[in-house]
């Protein structure tokens, strides 16, 4: 995928957030067009995501279709996060979106773009080591397919405030993101290929130049008040989306 302007949002955690987190981003989408030509989804856009072969989650819907009008308009790319890593080939055949696992390289006019969510690339504590290792493995995907969508959808949901370390608190996502900013030097330092890294899961958002003329940039969580970024051959900008009117 390629464009000159490119929209990069991330960590909605739709269907565990409340509910003006959706109303914002669908109030949001059909405004893209107006602030880049192509949108970049870095994980995690869901607090779950599992495309059975005739099967979505119900509260995925609204935003799904959204995202079919706007994939209509402009490129659309997704990279799954440790949330909504579980697709088959819906978001590319249905909803006309690119969808990638674990990672993409784009570019943005001559700018080379590597976006990957980071999930199982820093993480210190055990628990979120074998977290990723269990979800990431294909037998549990197979596993899971094998339940009735009324029986897996609601384990997820009781799981999930588990599985997802959402009881973390100030100082581990303050070590998480500064692991995060390490990991992001040494690959800037290592490929010349990447001009700009794009990373979420930490919910921090950075933006830094790491090497000359070669940046870092996690446009934190969607659910953090709108938070997105804007990215040009040239430049890089954090933002906020506007507060949808009532």
């Amino acid at each position: 995928m390629s464009g000159h302007t490119l929209v990069v949002l991330a960590d909605a955690h739709l269907g565990a957030t409340a509910p003006a987190v959706q109303e914002r981003l669908l109030a949001f989408l059909p405004r893209v067009p107006e602030e880049g030509d192509a949108l970049l989804i870095n994980g995690d856009l869901f607090d779950f995501w599992f495309s059975y072969g005739r099967v979505i989650p119900r509260h995925g819907f609204r935003v799904a279709a959204a995202l079919a009008r706007l994939a209509a308009r402009l490129p659309v790319a997704m990279v799954g996060g440790n949330h909504d890593r579980w697709d088959t080939d819906f978001w590319r055949s249905e909803v006309g979106v690119d969808f990638h696992p674990v990672g993409a390289r784009l570019s943005v006019g001559r700018r080379r773009v590597l976006a990957v969510h980071g999930d199982g690339l820093t993480d210190r504590r055990w628990s979120s080591r074998l977290i990723h290792w269990t979800v990431s493995h294909p037998a549990t995907r197979l596993a899971y397919r094998a339940l009735h969508p009324d029986l897996g959808l609601p384990l997820v949901d009781r799981l999930a405030p588990r599985l997802g370390d959402r009881s973390a608190g100030a100082e581990t996502h303050a070590l998480a993101a500064a692991s995060q900013r390490a990991w992001a030097a040494d690959l800037l330092a290592r490929d010349s290929e990447v001009d700009l890294l794009v990373m979420g899961h930490t919910h921090r958002p950075a933006l830094e130049e790491l090497a000359p003329g070669r940046h870092y940039l996690n446009p934190g969580a969607w659910f953090d008040d709108g938070r997105y970024a804007v990215v040009t051959e040239t430049d890089v900008r954090l933002c906020r989306a506007a507060t949808p009117r009532t």
